[in-house]
């Protein structure tokens, strides 16, 4: 099927800038989530498995841009004058060892965040049953992503054929039904959690900031999957851009949800601290209650026998000075 929209050379080329912009700000999220998670922490008490995906998550879109960049500079510099077609003939090529790269790398990307969504939905619910549904939607994810990209490598035609654009959006649907759905039932359990605690607290929810940023990365992420699924069913190029800004969009959803995690764990820690603190410190007066100091004027007695101590001290009572400590 014959592509619309865009030049493929010129999309790619937008597609390299935006996702350069969004990487940079993926990188000051990631060094605001490494900050959030070892503020005022020792290392045996950091979140290890949170930790190590946060830096796989780096470390993919890292290796994604790279193989980007790679893609293009063959496409516009390298190969421009010797392959059959010229730059958009290049870069409509899904054979390409560099398509494929970065293409494997976004599914891993996607199995990974959708992984540690189900095990956010399991660590929630504590139910087995609860997540059945989500991890055969994430198996499905796993399938189609796979078979999509050795599709690729066995093809010789555009990425919007009939067999292999099926593989594609099946992919798509799957990862968009697996993020909506473990985002509900994570969204719904905390929801219900806050409200079943609300009527018994005095003090402000802390967990409606982290619902409102579920809700938030899950749109976010939604918003960049309809349109890539979109431009697949109508043949549109501008898959090129929505499917390569993905990968730090994943990254960012990520984060955010990270931090406000961290953030909620380390105010309810100062607390806790806090309360400990003062509690300590009303315990121990109550154990050594204030007594008042006692102190006496002595008296001195000179040669002719009389006493005397200043004016008046003979009949001087004692000084009580109250220990203020």
């Amino acid at each position: 099927m014959a592509s619309t929209g865009m030049p493929r050379d010129a999309a790619v080329a937008m597609s390299l800038t935006l996702e350069g912009i969004l990487y940079g700000f993926s990188i000051l999220m990631f060094l605001g989530t490494i900050c959030a998670m070892t503020y005022n922490r020792r290392i045996q008490d950091i979140n290890r498995p949170s930790f190590l995906v946060a830096v796989l998550l780096l470390i993919l879109s890292t290796a994604h841009i790279i193989v980007n960049i790679i893609r293009i500079e063959d496409g516009l510099v390298k190969y421009r004058d010797t392959f059959l077609g010229g730059p958009v003939a290049f870069f409509g090529d899904v054979s390409q060892i560099t398509y494929l790269i970065k293409n494997a790398l976004y599914v891993a990307q996607t199995l990974l965040a959708d992984g540690v969504m189900i095990y956010r939905c399991y660590v929630v619910w504590q139910s087995t049953w609860v997540i059945i549904l989500p991890c055969m939607l994430w198996c499905s994810v796993a399938a189609t992503g796979v078979y999509a990209v050795y599709s690729c490598s066995q093809a010789s035609s555009s990425i919007f054929a009939a067999k292999l654009a099926q593989w594609v959006e099946a992919f798509l649907i799957s990862t968009i039904a697996t993020n909506l759905l473990s985002s509900g039932l994570l969204a719904y359990r905390i929801w219900m959690i806050e409200r079943s605690v609300s009527t018994m607290r005095a003090t402000k929810s802390t967990l409606m900031p982290i619902l409102r940023v579920l809700v938030d990365s899950a749109v976010l992420y939604s918003a960049v999957l309809f349109p890539a699924l979109i431009c697949f069913m109508y043949s549109n190029t501008g898959e090129v851009v929505v499917v390569d800004m993905a990968m730090p969009i994943m990254s960012i959803a990520f984060y955010m949800v990270l931090i406000r995690i961290a953030i909620n764990r380390n105010h309810r820690f100062s607390t806790i601290s806090r309360r400990t603190t003062s509690e300590s410190e009303q315990g121990n007066s109550r154990q050594y209650p204030m007594n008042p100091l006692q102190f006496h004027v002595p008296q001195f007695t000179h040669s002719d026998g009389t006493s005397v101590s200043g004016t008046g001290a003979k009949d001087r009572p004692p000084i009580y000075i109250a220990d203020s400590e």
